[in-house]
């Protein structure tokens, strides 16, 4: 039996897009036709965007890597959220809060705060607290909890992101980028198909047409989870979409798109991954004790200059002292240190005059 059919996609209407005078030009290989100025996604595209991301899926879940599934939109959160939970996996409904990759020591530095707070809780140390305090720290732990509960068991840098409308969901979908972090999409006809690693052209606004796509998915990834070996290396170094990835994401039509962000160089797991390069002076510094080591010498440091030697534009008034006369010329004065010179202003011209 097939994983998916056209079939069941038309009648999830996942095959709808938007209003043609709202598309995007980059989305033109994923478009079958036009009809009551609407876009129609070709379904064929669809399907091979959906068993690609399957299988890489499925493959990052067997290496234990995590998946982080991004979906604000309010008609989807309960829906993203479920899935996620019945995978397993992390997820973002609420507002995406800035740094959650670039800077998730910080983000983890709140969860924590977060873990405290309920620990005061449910020992009932809070009520030492004053009425005020106590209000305050509840409303701070609701806070937190509304914005940052689904990534409670993030631990690192994720496997991929798998991101429902990336046009929506831009900073994540750069966050990912920047920290090379592949991106698997659900994306309209209004969205960039280069921002992400695979995408998926589908309705991503109807309950229904994400449902079908997103249910299948994490039933891939609760796949892979069982079939997961704890002894086998992890994930960057077990998938080829991600060791060996080029300096420029996919493209072509239908391949996975990119370009806009470049990558960079991986190995090992997420949490030691060095995104650093070393830098001009660096890499000459290196080039230079390179060669010095193949000639079998070191480099010697410049020589210290001498002491009371002038500079290399030297002024007038500092000139290098002469040489002496010859023997049988008598020197015009004596050759002696010169005396300070007396301060400029009255006091000088008084001393001068007398």
């Amino acid at each position: 039996m097939a994983i998916i059919s056209i079939e069941e996609l038309v009648e999830a209407g996942v095959h709808f897009g938007h209003q043609s005078r709202l598309w995007n030009p980059k989305m033109k290989p994923f478009i079958f036709a036009k009809k009551n100025l609407i876009h129609i996604i070709d379904l064929k595209q669809t399907i091979r965007g959906f068993l690609r991301a399957r299988h890489f899926l499925g493959r990052l879940a067997s290496s234990g890597a995590q998946i982080l599934v991004v979906g604000t939109k309010k008609q989807l959160r309960e829906l993203v959220a479920s899935e996620a939970k019945r995978a397993d996996q992390p997820f973002v409904i609420e507002r995406w809060i800035g740094g959650t990759l670039t800077n998730y020591n910080t983000i983890r530095k709140r969860l924590d705060h977060l873990i405290h707070l309920e620990e005061l809780e449910e020992n009932g140390q809070m009520e030492r607290f004053s009425k005020k305090q106590q209000s305050r720290l509840r409303r701070e732990m609701r806070k937190i909890r509304r914005n940052l509960d689904g990534i409670r068991n993030l631990k690192g840098l994720p496997g991929c992101v798998l991101v429902i409308d990336p046009k929506r969901e831009e900073i994540a979908v750069k966050e990912a980028a920047k920290m090379n972090v592949p991106v698997v999409a659900i994306l309209d006809t209004d969205c960039d198909p280069k921002m992400v690693d695979i995408p998926i052209p589908a309705n991503d606004d109807a309950l229904r047409s994400v449902q079908v796509l997103l249910s299948k998915l994490m039933d891939a990834v609760i796949t892979g989870k069982a079939n997961m070996d704890e002894n086998a290396p992890r994930f960057r170094s077990e998938i080829p979409e991600l060791s060996g990835r080029s300096p420029r994401r996919g493209g072509g039509r239908g391949g996975p798109g990119g370009g806009r962000y470049p990558s960079r160089p991986t190995g090992g797991r997420a949490d030691t991954v060095s995104f650093g390069r070393p830098t001009d002076d660096e890499e000459g510094k290196a080039a230079v004790a390179k060669g010095a080591a193949e000639a079998g010498e070191t480099p010697a440091p410049p020589a210290p200059a001498p002491e009371g030697a002038a500079p290399e534009a030297a002024t007038p008034e500092a000139k290098a002292p002469e040489a002496p006369p010859p023997a049988d010329t008598a020197p015009a004065e004596p050759v002696t240190p010169p005396e300070p010179k007396s301060p400029e202003g009255p006091e000088g011209e008084e001393k001068k005059e007398g």
